[in-house]
C-alpha cells in the first residue's frame, strides 16, 4: 500500500556536508533521491548511518547479486516500492541480469535459483516476516555459507527493513531511478 509523502521535500539543503550530499546523489544515482530531501535533510546524522550501513554492505563477503537479490526480496516483502526501485537500479548499473529478479517470488523453485540462493533467499524470507528462523532453514544456510556470510546475509536483512520502515512510514515511494538507468 502506497502512501502519499507525509513530510514536504527540501530541495535547498542547508550546510556545506547537504549541499555536496546532494551533488552526490546527482552524480551516482541521476537524481536526488526522495529519502535524502525527507529525512536525510532533517536529522543529516541519519546520513552518517545510511553511509555507514553501505560501506558494510560493501565489505559483505557475498556475490553482488546476491546481495541485490536479499535487498529486493526484503522490499517486496515489506512492499517498499522506493526500496525496490533502488535494488532494480542498482542491478541495472552494475549490469547484473534482471532475470534472477523478475522469477524472486519462484526462488525455492525456479532453476535460475543456485541452491546456494535458494538457502540464501529462505533464510532471508523467514528473517523478514517473523525474525527469527526454523532451525531446519538455519541449517541449511550453513552447507552453504560461513559464519562470518551468516552474519551479513542478517545484517543485510535488518538494514533493509530499516531503509523499508523509514520510507513505508514517511511514504515515501519509488523515485523512478530505474528509468533512469
Amino acid at each position: 500500500m502506497e502512501h502519499s509523502l507525509r513530510l514536504a521535500p527540501i530541495e535547498k539543503p542547508q550546510g556545506l556536508y547537504l549541499k555536496l550530499s546532494y551533488q552526490y546523489f546527482k552524480k551516482v544515482l541521476g537524481k536526488v533521491i526522495t529519502p535524502a530531501k525527507v529525512i536525510y535533510a532533517r536529522v543529516p546524522r541519519m546520513m552518517k548511518i545510511a553511509s555507514l550501513f553501505y560501506k558494510i554492505q560493501q565489505e559483505a563477503t557475498l556475490p553482488e547479486e546476491l546481495k541485490i537479490l536479499c535487498h529486493m526480496l526484503v522490499s517486496d516483502i515489506n512492499q517498499c516500492s522506493f526500496c525496490m526501485d533502488i535494488a532494480q537500479a542498482y542491478a541495472m548499473k552494475q549490469g547484473q541480469g534482471m532475470q534472477k529478479l523478475g522469477a524472486l517470488h519462484a526462488f525455492d523453485t525456479d532453476p535460475l535459483f543456485t541452491p546456494a540462493e535458494r538457502a540464501c533467499l529462505q533464510y532471508v524470507k523467514e528473517v523478514t516476516l517473523h525474525k527469527q528462523v526454523p532451525d531446519e532453514v538455519f541449517k541449511t544456510l550453513q552447507q552453504h555459507f560461513t559464519d562470518e556470510q551468516i552474519i551479513y546475509i542478517t545484517f543485510l536483512c535488518a538494514s533493509e527493513g530499516y531503509y523499508n520502515t523509514m520510507n513505508l512510514a514517511l511514504g515515501i515511494g519509488s523515485d523512478g531511478l530505474c528509468s533512469l538507468q
